[in-house]
């Protein structure tokens, strides 16, 4: 494990990442982890892709990676970017897992790898509008601190500034950035997955020209039991 530091809007930012094969610099295939995660569980790709350079990053506020501001999915990808740049890592490869995956899509790779990505946006149950609608209530005319009682448990043990950037990306729609990505993409899915259903994993497909969509047994950490043919079907298609 290493530190970089990189300063961005002139606030400095401890970037924590791992490399696996540093000599094979002829590719680099970088892993960006989901939300409430750390580059720990991408790292289950280590044995994996000997013949590039693995790039394992904590993003800011995550695993070894420091933040005390309020970001969102923009910031995440200009601070990572400048991150790559300082290190001369290379876009090659660029593997994002739910969160991570529409970081992975702002940052242009030339192949692009989502592993049930979020941004198509899905209805809420009757159960979390209802929740919604009394903390709306409640806040309203409380005169204490009651956001600690809805906080999803994505983000309940997170400082408050983590939970107000939680609140920044996870109802965003990315269908425009989606839509965007000019480059081929490779989008694998667990069949089984509830966090970011299916169906979206076809929306994606359709919003993005140059991509092919591969469904797997497993839920949203599906990639987890399927490294070998995951890093089979990657390589076919990037090559």
């Amino acid at each position: 494990m290493a530190i970089s530091n990189i300063s961005y809007k002139d606030i400095s930012f401890d970037i924590s990442y791992s490399l696996i094969n540093p000599s094979n610099k002829q590719q680099d295939i970088i892993f960006l982890h989901g939300w409430g995660s750390n580059k720990e569980i991408m790292s289950v790709f280590k044995d994996y892709f000997n013949d590039m350079r693995l790039i394992f990053i904590d993003m800011p506020g995550f695993g070894k990676s420091n933040n005390k501001e309020i970001l969102n999915t923009n910031d995440y990808a200009n601070i990572i970017a400048l991150f790559l740049k300082s290190k001369k890592f290379k876009k090659d490869i660029i593997v994002g897992h739910s969160f991570g995956g529409k970081v992975a899509t702002l940052l242009n790779p030339d192949f692009l790898v989502l592993l049930s990505t979020s941004g198509i946006l899905t209805k809420k149950s009757l159960l979390v509008k209802s929740k919604i609608t009394i903390f709306k209530i409640l806040k309203k005319f409380s005169f204490i601190n009651i956001s600690k009682y809805f906080k999803s448990k994505d983000v309940k043990d997170m400082p408050q500034n983590m939970y107000e950037t939680f609140k920044n990306v996870v109802d965003e729609d990315f269908s425009n950035e989606f839509k965007k990505f000019k480059n081929k993409a490779l989008i694998l899915w667990g069949k089984e997955d509830t966090a970011t259903p299916l169906w979206t994993a076809y929306k994606i497909n359709e919003l993005i020209t140059q991509s092919k969509l591969i469904e797997y047994d497993g839920d949203h950490y599906f990639f987890i039991k399927n490294l070998k043919k995951i890093e089979k079907d990657i390589l076919n298609e990037f090559n």
